[in-house]
């Protein structure tokens, strides 16, 4: 699988760096916590789908690191630098050592086959 991504040379020099930097902070804070943790889960306030993978991990005891941003009603220019990095487009966005396995109910299939076991030793 290839994600289609604007190749660099079709982005003008003088707005590279623009590009390069917007919301670089967010990107880096979770690819921070991507490094450090086996498993890392970033949502959102008020949405319900990021609770449901943390009540999964919680029920059994699987350590993670949550990161929140933002809500419905704000914090979504900086939420959309997360979606142009992973090409993943909702929340939650979990991964697990290192790699984005996808939202809450990606996570709940992993679990329920036992593969998130196997993932996590």
């Amino acid at each position: 699988m290839s994600r289609k991504i604007l190749d660099e040379s079709r982005i003008h020099p003088a707005i590279r760096d623009k590009v390069s930097a917007l919301h670089a902070d967010i990107v880096k804070e979770v690819q921070d916590a991507v490094a450090a943790n086996a498993v890392v889960v970033v949502g959102m306030r008020q949405n319900l789908m990021p609770k449901h993978a943390r009540k999964l991990l919680d029920n059994d005891n699987i350590k993670y690191k949550y990161l929140e941003y933002g809500s419905y009603f704000g914090g979504w220019r900086r939420r959309n630098a997360l979606k142009m990095w992973t090409g993943w487009p909702t929340f939650p966005m979990v991964f697990v050592k290192g790699v984005l396995v996808g939202g809450a109910q990606d996570l709940a299939r992993l679990h329920a086959s036992g593969a998130l076991k196997k993932l996590l030793v």
